[in-house]
């Protein structure tokens, strides 16, 4: 079994930070990709950030990028999103996902990914 489990979410104005965390346990010795996905009301899904976990690179979606900031920690088994100056667009439902079983895929597109957390919420207020 594989869980992933988001934490951090909040409410924030508009220009502050928060940082999300995901607990990855499990089977996931397979891991290829790692990332932050989320979700607006009637909108659809989009990427926030990936990490290819065997080279360390990072993908950046254009929305977030100069603001966001993903890592990982191996010795934890843990996946963080450090995200400052934060706007009223960034409100959504955070999900961490991975790739799991597959190498060689290009971690960007989330149709890649099959595993999922159960999402953590982010509002920012203006």
């Amino acid at each position: 079994q594989v869980h992933l489990v988001e934490s951090g979410g909040g409410a924030v104005q508009a220009g502050g930070s928060l940082r999300l965390s995901c607990a990855a346990s499990g089977h996931t010795d397979g891991s290829y990709c790692m990332g932050w996905f989320r979700q607006a009301p009637g909108k659809e899904r989009e990427g926030v950030a990936v990490i290819y976990t065997t080279s360390g690179r990072t993908y950046y979606f254009a929305s977030v990028k100069g603001r966001f900031t993903i890592s990982q920690d191996n010795a934890k088994n843990t996946l963080n999103l450090q995200m400052n100056n934060l706007k009223p667009e960034d409100t959504g439902l955070y999900y961490c996902a991975a790739v799991i079983g597959s190498e060689g895929v290009y971690c960007p597109n989330f149709h890649e990914y099959n595993y999922w957390g159960q999402g953590t919420q982010v509002t920012v207020s203006s």
